[in-house]
């Protein structure tokens, strides 16, 4: 009765509660009351620990607060204590299953998404999982002291109303069909995180060591300060039966050593001081990974392939910099990267090249654009880059036909129209100054596949410096833009959506702390991410894609770098065993932290 008169003063329809989970063309793959998911072992014991090194860039953590924007928090940490509403497959794209929630509706005019929790959900504190505290995570994730990233990708959130102690609802601005999936992933934590010792809640950027408390399987356990943590699996864990779980988290303690660099962890690795590595560079893989345990058939180099979109790792050309505003000169830099020989010295033939931002995914764009895409792009022809309206961007080649020195030559070309020519040796433009950029890196090792491209531009008259920071001045200067030209490894998507706004649109360009580190602002470019988010269809999304992809890629805000096509982990036979099939579009990590289990 409580309920039915919430939403009589709401003015709401009643949900009918007949969906288990949500997919964003409407073809879920598991049916109603599946058992679990197919590509997990159900059986799988549970018990012992796994050691794995930590791979992300900083080499120690701050804080235990994912959320806030200041500081660096442990590896893994919302994977494993925090649950969504929704859990996503690993063998599917663009679907969620009720994990938080056991039942979800979305209104038939596409402008909000109800959720019903399920009873049984607990926190780690034992207190249920309630209405109040999805909102409470929205509300702290829409507040001012948490990455700007959250605004961006939950720009058309209108609000997220309580409905009733176990109902939720979050209003849309307009309807999109990627919007139940962004609101259904996002991490819930309970009202009590952050409280201080009178029962008051603290600002959340001073919620900083208060131990999280999610749902997740585990909690923080052991901690050595700059050397590892141990996160404990829940004993009372409440989700231990629910079909997206089972055969899910199958370890007792999960350990994430750290180590301070790429050499200390792959020595560790040969010591036998953990369990699973994911590798990165292909020089190692090719030539480092060796020894007696290897020998020995203890450590095992595995090869696992994938269906993961490719991504677009690339070099970022800042264009708030002011030599780098022009696109030729920004199209001549990329020019200059003799990418064949360095796949065949440096990379042993290990990668493919890259050209767009949706590689490997049905958004991949190639040839002409269709006449559904020139009619999105006319009415923007004049701020849409020429190029666009003709083939589909292919990054330049050195092999066959092509070569480096005819590659530069064109690149000179397009700087002298851009008004910079070689004088005393140097490139400069009409006021003298000369073409000096600067590329910024957190990692020594950069330096080994900068150093081809550096000898490259100096033959055009450009010196590219190369800057090694600390990854707290690497993170600092990101955030605020302070750098010429950095490499960043986008993650791929099979569902483009809000989240382009982050990386290209022109609210982002001047937001610090985004993701749109090449600055690129553009009412063209917006317009088409807002087509693309509003597409009611598959067909509809599709040549909105394939138009970013052409104008973003004619405008030369990133130089593509190169991607591979499988997972490359090296791990310990004798203490782990894994399910028998690769679940297609998992990352490395998650698939072995999720799915595998101690012999």
């Amino acid at each position: 009765m409580r309920f039915l008169l919430v939403c009589l003063l709401l003015g709401v329809s009643l949900p009918s509660w007949a969906a288990h989970g949500y997919a964003l063309w409407g073809d879920l793959k598991y049916p109603a009351g599946f058992a679990n998911f197919d590509y997990i072992n159900p059986n799988a014991p549970r018990g012992g620990e796994l050691r794995l090194v930590s791979n992300l860039r900083y080499s120690t953590f701050d804080k235990y607060n994912p959320f806030t924007i200041k500081g660096s928090p442990p590896a893994y940490l919302s994977e494993l204590m925090f649950d969504s509403l929704l859990a996503s497959p690993m063998d599917e794209t663009g679907s969620g299953y009720g994990l938080l929630a056991e039942d979800v509706e979305v209104a038939p005019d596409g402008m909000a998404v109800t959720f019903r929790m399920r009873k049984e959900a607990r926190f780690h504190n034992g207190d249920p999982v309630l209405a109040a505290d999805v909102k409470h995570s929205y509300d702290t994730l829409m507040g001012p002291h948490t990455s700007p990233a959250y605004k961006t990708i939950f720009e058309d959130v209108a609000g997220c109303d309580v409905l009733d102690e176990r109902t939720v609802r979050f209003r849309f601005k307009k309807p999109n069909r990627e919007l139940p999936l962004t609101v259904g992933g996002m991490a819930v934590f309970s009202r009590k995180w952050g409280l201080d010792a009178s029962g008051k809640a603290k600002p959340f950027n001073d919620v900083v060591m208060d131990l999280p408390i999610g749902s997740g399987a585990y909690r923080i356990g052991p901690v050595n300060f700059g050397k590892d943590i141990t996160y404990v699996r829940d004993k009372a864990w409440w989700a231990d039966k629910l079909n997206v779980k089972i055969g899910m988290d199958n370890f007792d303690r999960v350990t994430v050593k750290i180590y301070r660099d790429n050499t200390a962890r792959l020595e560790a690795l040969k010591a036998g001081e953990f369990d699973i590595m994911r590798f990165f560079s292909a020089g190692d893989w090719a030539r480092r990974v060796n020894g007696k345990r290897f020998d020995t058939g203890e450590l095992v180099k595995g090869e696992f392939r994938h269906k993961l979109p490719a991504g677009f790792q690339s070099y970022v050309l800042n264009t708030r910099r002011g030599k780098l505003k022009d696109a030729r000169v920004r199209q001549a830099l990329g020019l200059a990267v003799d990418y064949e020989w360095m796949n065949r010295q440096l990379f042993y033939n290990a990668y493919k090249r890259i050209n767009g931002m949706f590689g490997n995914t049905e958004c991949e764009t190639t040839g002409l654009p269709a006449p559904e895409e020139l009619a999105m792009m006319e009415p923007w022809r004049a701020q849409i880059p020429a190029a666009a309206f003709g083939p589909m961007y292919v990054s330049p080649r050195t092999d066959g036909d092509s070569s480096l020195r005819a590659n530069l030559r064109k690149a000179q070309a397009l700087l002298k129209e851009a008004g910079w020519e070689v004088k005393d040796g140097k490139l400069r433009n009409s006021k003298g100054e000369a073409m000096t950029l600067e590329y910024l890196e957190s990692s020594e090792s950069g330096i080994r596949t900068i150093s081809p491209w550096m000898r490259a531009l100096e033959k055009l008259g450009i010196e590219l410096k190369f800057r090694q920071v600390d990854f707290a001045l690497y993170q600092q200067r990101l955030q605020k833009f302070e750098f010429d030209l950095v490499s960043i490894a986008y993650s791929g998507t099979n569902n483009p959506g809000q989240e382009f706004a982050d990386m290209f649109g022109s609210k982002a360009a001047t937001t610090e702390d985004s993701g749109n580190f090449s600055g690129a602002s553009s009412p063209a470019i917006d317009a088409i991410i807002s087509r693309m988010t509003a597409a009611k269809t598959k067909a509809e999304l599709l040549p909105a894609c394939h138009v970013l992809e052409r104008v973003v890629a004619h405008s030369h805000y990133l130089i593509p770098q190169w991607t591979a096509g499988t997972h490359r982990v090296v791990y310990n036979s004798r203490r782990l065993a894994m399910p028998p099939q690769v679940p297609p579009y998992s990352p490395g990590e998650t698939w072995v932290i999720k799915t595998w289990w101690i012999k």
